[in-house]
C-alpha cells in the first residue's frame, strides 16, 4: 500500500466501526455502472460534514488493489448487487486529498500542482519499476506509458477538489490547477473512473470549462444520487427509535434539505444529536457564524429583503444558473444565495426554482449573523415575538394590533409597506418565536386578498391553532368573516381542538386593528 496509490481500507473500516454508521454502499453500484463509460467522470458537491470523505474512503476500500475488503463489505447493501465481486479490489486507485497538498504548499496553487505531480509520479515509479520512462517525465506521461505498455487502468478519487477556490478566494492562480486536472483526466484511456468531491461544482472559467466532461451532482440538482447526500427520513426514523429520540423534534432541527423531492437530514448533526441525546447546533458549530454573515451583508439590491423573507419562513425564487462556482465572483443577490445553497445554509427546490432556510439549526445561525448590527428592524420584531404570541393567546386584541403595527412600520425600510406578501412577511417575523411551538403554513389567497397564515401546534404542544387573515382598508371583522365563509379552518385537516381566528386590518392612514375569536374544531 502507498500514501496515494492503493492506500488501503483503513479509513472506511473506521467509519463502519463507529457507533453510528448508515449504509450508503449502494453508491458503489452507481459508480460500477459508470466505470469505463463516457459517464466515468463524476463530481459530487455537497456541504462540509455531509459525508464526502467517508464516501471517498468507501470507494478506495472497494476498488483498491493491495487490500482485501470482501469481509468489510460482506454485511452491507452492496454485497447483494450483481456487480459486487466483479470490481472488488481489482483496480489501482489514486486517492488525492487536495486540502493536504494545498497546506503543504502554503496555499501556493502552482506549487501545490507541482507537489501533486511529483508525489503521484514517485509512487507510480516505485509500483511499476519495469515501465519505460518517457522523455518528458511527469505523472501524466508515466500513466500513459503504463497503460500503453501493460494495459493497466486507474481509478482516481479526488477529495475536496475545490479547496483552492475556497481557501484562496481568488481566481488568479487557478488556471494552472484546472489545466492539470483536465490533462490528468480528460480523454485519458488509463482513467477507468474519476470521482471528485467538493462543496463547489466544476468552476465555470472560460476555456477551462473543458472540465465539463464531468457529470455533476450538486445541491441544486443531486439527480439520482440524492439519497446518498445525507440521511434519508427513513434512516433517521430508525435511529430515533434506536436512541429513543423524538422524531418530530429531530425533523424540526435537522431536516429540510430538499433534493429532487427527497427529504434529506444533516448527517453530522443527527449523529451528534443521537449519541448526545439532545438537540443543539452541531453542524453550524463547526464554523463561526461570520462565514454566513460576510455573505448576507453583501451590498446587492434585493439581498436584504430576500434574506429577511427567508428568516420569516418564506421561499424565494432564485436563478442559480449564473453562479460561477467560486467564492468571489458575485454579480447579483441570486449568486450569493446560490453559494449559500452549496454551503448548506439554504436548500433548493429544483422543480419550483425556489430556496429557503432548511431547519431550526440553520435558522439560529442566520439570527446569530444579523444580531450584530444592520438588521435592527428585523431583530426588533424577533425579540418582541414572545410578547406578541402571548398577547395573541391571551386574546388581547389591542396589544396584538399595536405590536404588529410597530413591526410593520419598522420593517417598511426593507419591505414594501402596501404589499400583500410583504405584510405577510411582517406577520411571520412578528410571530417568529411561534416556530418553536408551531408549524407555520402560508397560502396566498386568490385575487387581491392577502395571504393567509396558519400555525399548527407541534406534537405534544397544548396550545390552540392560529388562523390569521390580513386585510387592507377594510376591517378586522371582515377578515374574521372571510375565515369563516371560506372555511379556512377545514384546511388544517389533521388538527382538532381550539382554534384562534385572528383578523388583522390596516388602513391608508397606517392604523392597525385586530379581532380575535376562539372556536373549537
Amino acid at each position: 500500500m502507498g500514501v496515494l496509490l492503493n492506500p488501503g481500507n483503513t479509513g472506511f473500516e473506521e467509519a463502519i466501526n463507529s457507533e453510528i454508521y448508515v449504509d450508503k454502499t449502494q453508491l458503489i453500484a452507481f459508480t460500477n455502472k459508470n466505470l469505463k463509460t463516457k459517464q466515468k467522470n463524476i463530481c459530487i458537491s455537497r456541504p462540509r460534514r455531509f459525508g464526502k470523505s467517508m464516501a471517498a474512503d468507501m470507494l478506495v476500500a472497494y476498488y483498491s488493489k493491495g487490500c482485501d475488503s470482501k469481509e468489510l463489505f460482506s454485511n452491507l447493501k452492496i454485497a447483494e448487487d450483481k456487480s459486487f465481486e466483479k470490481h472488488l479490489n481489482k483496480y489501482n486507485v489514486i486517492h488525492l486529498g487536495i486540502q493536504r497538498f494545498l497546506r503543504l504548499a502554503k496555499n501556493d496553487v502552482s506549487q501545490m500542482v507541482d507537489f501533486l505531480d511529483e508525489d503521484i509520479l514517485d509512487e507510480l515509479m516505485t509500483a511499476f519499476p519495469n515501465v519505460k520512462k518517457p522523455k518528458r517525465l511527469n505523472a501524466i506521461s508515466f500513466l500513459e506509458n503504463i497503460f500503453a505498455q501493460i494495459g493497466e487502468q486507474f481509478i482516481f478519487v479526488i477529495d475536496e477538489w475545490d479547496q483552492p477556490f475556497r481557501k484562496k478566494k481568488s481566481n488568479g492562480e487557478m488556471t494552472v490547477y484546472l489545466d492539470y486536472l483536465r490533462d490528468l483526466l480528460k480523454d485519458q484511456d488509463y482513467c477507468a473512473l474519476a470521482y471528485m468531491t467538493g462543496i463547489l461544482s466544476i468552476k465555470k472559467y472560460g476555456e477551462h470549462s473543458a472540465l465539463n466532461m464531468f457529470q455533476e451532482y450538486s445541491m441544486t440538482n443531486q439527480r439520482e444520487l440524492a439519497e446518498f447526500t445525507g440521511f434519508t427520513e427513513n434512516e433517521v426514523r430508525i435511529l430515533c427509535e434506536k436512541y429513543d429520540m423524538d422524531f418530530s423534534e429531530t425533523k424540526k432541527w435537522y431536516d429540510g434539505y430538499n433534493l429532487k423531492g427527497l427529504s434529506i437530514y444533516n448527517p453530522r448533526s443527527v449523529v451528534m444529536s443521537m449519541t448526545g441525546h439532545d438537540y443543539d447546533n452541531y453542524w453550524t458549530s463547526t464554523e463561526t457564524y461570520e462565514a454566513l454573515k460576510d455573505y448576507i451583508k453583501m451590498d446587492f439590491d434585493g439581498l436584504k429583503e430576500k434574506v429577511t423573507k427567508m428568516i420569516a419562513g418564506e421561499r424565494i425564487p432564485i436563478n442559480t444558473r449564473k453562479f460561477q462556482n467560486d467564492m468571489t465572483t458575485f454579480s447579483s443577490a441570486d449568486d450569493v444565495l446560490t453559494l449559500l445553497i452549496h454551503l448548506g445554509y439554504l436548500t433548493y427546490d429544483f422543480a419550483t426554482k425556489t430556496t429557503w432556510i432548511p431547519n431550526n439549526e440553520v435558522q439560529d445561525e442566520f439570527i446569530n449573523s444579523i444580531e450584530d448590527g444592520g438588521w435592527e428592524e428585523v431583530m426588533s420584531s424577533i425579540r418582541k415575538s414572545d410578547e406578541l404570541l402571548q398577547a395573541t393567546l391571551d386574546m388581547d386584541q389591542e396589544k396584538v394590533a399595536g405590536l404588529i403595527a410597530q413591526s410593520h412600520m419598522e420593517n417598511s425600510s426593507i419591505l414594501q409597506y402596501n404589499d400583500e406578501n410583504s405584510l405577510a412577511c411582517v406577520i411571520s417575523l412578528a410571530y417568529y418565536s411561534a416556530k418553536n411551538k408551531y408549524i407555520m403554513h402560508r397560502e396566498l389567497a386568490t385575487g387581491k386578498g392577502f395571504a393567509d397564515i396558519v400555525y399548527i401546534p407541534r406534537k405534544n404542544v397544548d396550545l390552540p391553532a392560529l388562523v390569521i387573515e390580513l386585510k387592507y382598508n377594510q376591517s378586522a371583522e371582515t377578515a374574521i368573516e372571510q375565515i369563516k365563509n371560506k372555511n379556512y379552518t377545514k384546511k388544517i385537516k389533521e388538527y382538532s381542538g381550539e382554534i384562534l381566528l385572528i383578523g388583522i386590518n390596516y388602513d391608508k392612514d397606517k392604523n392597525h386593528t385586530c379581532m380575535i375569536e376562539k372556536i373549537t374544531k
